[in-house]
């Protein structure tokens, strides 16, 4: 089945690429021709990469996955946020804090740290303290919210990275890599794909582009999370049936004896 058509991409111009002068030569491959200086994007390859990458994330998401979705740059900032929460996942959509997976401790102190303020200003702390202590106070709290607001409450190092433009998030995908985090992103033709692991070829800088592939992994991980509760249910119904035929054989052996 074809996660997205090929009439869809194109209405978001998914297909366009970066100007000719601006490109990665590794992405070669999924290039189809140019036009007017600008690189057009080989659409039948992004159709089957996109399938790939959503079977991926389903897979993972089947598995009880944890997902971070991440796009810092304006034109994805909305859709980033937006499609994670839908799916129930974690989104950094304002600017990557170095170190946020491979410092994972620290990161998780200004977690905890964002959470007493917010603790703190919902029961009435706030109204206690002095005005200028309570102005620094919610600077603090404003700042966190905005970088770590969309981590909050991810329980642990996610298992998958969906990216909006690797190029502009290379420190994001580096502590991945570094980690082993398999990183699915929308590749535009000015980046290097080699750091990523499932890689989409298309237009990174349109909002409707973005929004569109966006959605689909977001459908992906939702689609994957709905097998899971299936399984669960299966799993359920299972051991109650064994639990009841268990009672059965017992009662049987009873009423022989």
């Amino acid at each position: 089945m074809t996660v997205v058509t090929m009439k869809q991409l194109l209405e978001a111009g998914v297909h366009f690429g970066h100007q000719t002068r601006r490109w990665d030569p590794k992405m070669a491959p999924y290039i189809f021709t140019q036009r007017n200086g600008i690189y057009i994007i080989d659409l039948q390859k992004t159709i089957k990469m996109l399938d790939d990458a959503y079977n991926f994330m389903k897979d993972v998401a089947t598995d009880g996955g944890v997902f971070l979705f991440v796009g810092t740059k304006k034109q994805a900032q909305d859709a980033v946020k937006e499609e994670a929460i839908r799916a129930g996942q974690y989104f950094i959509n304002e600017r990557w804090l170095g170190g946020t997976l491979t410092n994972w401790s620290t990161i998780q102190s200004r977690v905890q740290r964002l959470k007493q303020l917010k603790k703190m200003s919902e029961d009435g702390t706030f109204e206690l303290l002095p005005k200028k202590e309570v102005a620094v106070l919610t600077k603090e709290l404003d700042k966190l919210q905005r970088f770590l607001g969309g981590i909050e409450d991810m329980p642990r190092i996610p298992d998958v990275m969906f990216v909006v433009d690797p190029k502009k998030e290379k420190i994001a995908v580096h502590e991945a890599n570094i980690l082993g985090i398999p990183v699915v992103a929308m590749v535009d033709t000015n980046t290097d794909p080699e750091p990523v692991d499932v890689v989409i070829p298309s237009n990174d800088d349109a909002i409707r582009a973005i929004r569109l592939i966006a959605g689909a992994m977001a459908d992906a991980v939702i689609e994957g999370k709905q097998g899971q509760d299936d399984e669960k249910s299966v799993e359920a119904e299972f051991t109650e049936k064994s639990e009841a035929d268990d009672e059965k054989s017992i009662e049987e052996i009873a009423d022989e004896d």
